[in-house]
């Protein structure tokens, strides 16, 4: 038998295999080539938006408040509202419903919000281009009455104390904040984006001579889809449902950490009361917000006083080491105080429980540090709590408290003065404590009754309004280093309450007392790495190089953030308090890090706090000398009680909580009319249906189609 036929086949089948490799690798490149394409395709419909910053949801124990899209994010034709007399083309004429909005800042006011909130059927989204001016006439989105439900001024309090019912701290508030809407809202900058929207709205969308625009119209895509619903109690509900293998957390809570540090080392070890210890706090807060989630600039409501915190810290740092006062003074910083004080009542309940190395038996006095921006003036005003002061203990402490800060200002250009007696504490963290109990304290603000903050909890509660201005052409590091007239403001209020402090302390060396006085190139730079660039060279030398990376070129967000992660100025303040109040050490990278002095020692750790940090560079080099500096600084929990006791509908603390999201994003395009959209699938739809009628007819008659001759089954070769 002949083997030539089976040498044929062989060779066939190699040829096919050949074949179809060929076909497998073309048929990759094409995939590979149809991907880029479709990417490709994709940027030329689409128009990226770089720099959106979302209103998000939040919730508590009775509402929910912000702002979200639906899964697939919510699509409208763009439309720029001109004026507020513009709003009937949205919310009536408009032929194209529904619409995205694109305001200024001088419309974003509640009169116009409330209008496209009620009609939020033809409302898609709302984007507020921030100005790059403050507005002269002022904005605040928070209430008038802040934290209104959980200071001390409730019915059982006093009633004629409780809900501001003799002053309206925040006059300017309009409550944006707090209200819930139905669809997206970003904010943008007034940068190349929101040019290149305007444009495509003018080109497209603009209404000229009162007639409808044409097809294809600009509209606009926004993603901020919120995972949680209702309110606090059903949100975490859900987080306890562990039906899947992967299960979704939809909320979070509101919190971080509080940081301390005092004039004598604790024990955090030994909780409870400390008998014959006694102890004056000295407070501020260190958060802010806006109604926008990354935009929390804070620069009157919270840097203003927590900088000048730092710098009385820092003041007294040599003072109570060379001859200890006969109180300790305890340095606390707030986080989470804009959101129904969580900071401060969590402090409390841990000294109430036993969770802390003090009790409020120890606490001694408050001394708390409130908005103190001067703004050009120069009296600063001393509140107190009328309640407390008809307990005549309290009222002596308090009066001697008042004759201390007042003692500390002579020779000084400011002035102290007391608001009437009647008047009720703004608000403040020393509420908290005072729910508590009757302890002496007073509160520090700019103030009189009303706010003069005109920017309250708003985007525009910056450094411009703090007047923190340069002369043109310095550089980022002589800026640094430029004292401001803001910084000289507020070195004479950490001089005078330092010195107010160390009296106050039971200090009594009028030697001492004198030579107490604030750094105003340390607060010039403080305010410079808070409110223009932490990424400055001086931060850099004061943190570990493992945080120095996060540092940014543009100024800290004071928004609290939820408890799964330490946010930016949390741990600023961590590594400014040690390095203002603490002392270097000359111990290893890894002894510092593991919080000793050497191998053997097992106590140190448990009386102080030790933090290696990436240092300067001497100068003609580029290596950094790091260094390790001990103090006395801790991170205590700033959780509101609420969640450790699963209290989610509680009244007595905060319950406020963070909704998750997947994706946060805008696009804008062209969209075409409804009838040429139907037009294309129709014919979309006819081609499918000729292309598997064709393919039918084909395959039924392959045999007939694609036949050859047959070759003979006995071939002669």
């Amino acid at each position: 038998m002949s083997t030539l036929p089976v040498v044929f086949s062989a060779f066939q089948t190699r040829k096919m295999d050949l074949l179809s490799n060929k076909w497998i690798i073309n048929l990759i490149f094409c995939l590979f080539f149809i991907g880029i394409s479709c990417n490709s395709v994709e940027n030329k419909i689409y128009v990226h938006l770089n720099y959106t910053i979302p209103c998000v949801r939040l919730l508590n124990a009775t509402h929910q408040i912000g702002c979200q899209s639906s899964l697939s994010g919510d699509v409208g034709v763009l439309h720029v509202l001109e004026s507020e007399a513009n709003l009937d083309w949205v919310l009536q004429n408009g032929p194209n419903p529904p619409y995205m909005v694109i305001l200024d800042s001088t419309l974003f006011t509640r009169s116009v919000m409330m209008k496209l909130k009620t009609g939020s059927s033809r409302v898609a989204g709302v984007v507020v281009v921030a100005p790059s001016s403050n507005p002269a006439e002022g904005f605040s989105p928070h209430t008038t009455c802040p934290n209104e439900n959980s200071g001390v001024y409730s019915e059982s309090y006093d009633p004629a104390l409780a809900h501001c019912n003799v002053t309206k701290w925040n006059p300017l508030g309009n409550g944006l904040s707090y209200e819930e809407y139905d669809f997206p809202m970003f904010s943008l900058k007034d940068d190349n984006d929101t040019q290149a929207i305007k444009q495509c709205y003018y080109d497209h969308n603009h209404v000229v001579n009162g007639s409808s625009p044409r097809y294809p119209l600009c509209a606009m895509q926004l993603y901020s889809h919120m995972s949680a619903v209702t309110d606090t109690a059903t949100c975490m509900r859900r987080n306890g449902i562990n039906f899947s293998l992967n299960p979704e957390t939809v909320c979070d809570p509101l919190g971080d950490f509080n940081v301390l540090a005092s004039t004598r080392p604790l024990n955090y070890t030994d909780k409870g009361h400390k008998t014959g210890e006694s102890v004056v706090i000295a407070a501020a807060r260190l958060d802010s917000r806006s109604f926008f989630f990354d935009i929390a600039p804070g620069a009157e409501s919270a840097a203003s006083g927590f900088v000048t915190l730092l710098a009385v810290a820092h003041a007294l740092r040599n003072a109570t080491q060379d001859a200890q006062p006969n109180r300790t003074i305890l340095y606390a910083f707030f986080q989470g105080e804009t959101f129904d004080y969580i900071g401060s009542s969590r402090l409390v309940y841990d000294m109430d429980n036993k969770q802390f190395p003090l009790d409020l038996d120890n606490v001694h006095s408050v001394v708390e540090i409130g908005q103190v921006g001067l703004h050009g003036e120069s009296k600063l005003w001393v509140h107190t709590d009328p309640v407390s002061r008809r307990n005549s203990s309290v009222n002596e402490e308090v009066e001697k408290l008042i004759r201390n800060l007042n003692s500390s200002a002579l020779n000084l250009s400011l002035s102290l003065q007391e608001p009437s007696f009647s008047q009720p504490l703004p608000p403040s963290s020393f509420q908290r404590f005072l729910r508590a109990r009757p302890i002496p304290g007073v509160v520090i603000q700019n103030h009189n009754s009303s706010f003069t903050n005109k920017y309250y909890e708003s985007m525009y509660d910056n450094a411009e309004y703090l007047n923190m201005s340069y002369p043109p052409n310095l550089t980022p590091e002589e800026q640094l280093e430029y004292v401001t007239d803001a910084a000289k403001a507020l070195t004479e209020v950490a001089t005078i309450v330092a010195r107010a402090l160390y009296t106050q302390a039971g200090g009594s060396d009028p030697i001492q007392l004198k030579n107490i006085n604030a750094d105003s190139q340390m607060v010039t730079q403080m305010l410079y790495g808070f409110l223009v660039k932490s990424n400055n060279s001086w931060f850099q030398q004061i943190v570990p190089s493992d945080f120095a990376i996060h540092l940014r070129d543009r100024p800290t967000n004071f928004y609290v953030g939820v408890t799964q992660q330490h946010s930016e100025p949390t741990l600023l303040v961590q590594y400014l308090l040690a390095n203002l109040t603490g002392t270097t050490v000359n111990i290893t990278q890894d002894n510092c890090q593991n919080q000793r002095e050497d191998e053997d020692d097992k106590e140190s750790k448990h009386i102080y706090s030790y933090l290696w940090v990436q240092g300067a560079a001497p100068p003609n080099s580029t290596e950094r000398v790091a260094f390790c500096v001990r103090s006395t600084v801790r991170l205590s929990k700033a959780l509101s009680p609420a969640f450790d006791l699963e209290e989610y509908t509680s009244k007595n603390y905060s319950t406020w909580t963070e909704s998750r999201w997947k994706s946060i994003k805008g696009r804008i395009f062209l969209v075409a009319s409804h009838e040429l959209e139907m037009l294309t699938l129709g014919v979309g739809v006819a081609v499918l249906i000729a292309s598997l009628m064709l393919t039918y007819i084909i395959s039924s008659k392959a045999d007939i189609l694609f036949s050859s001759g047959r070759e003979p089954t006995a071939a002669t070769y």
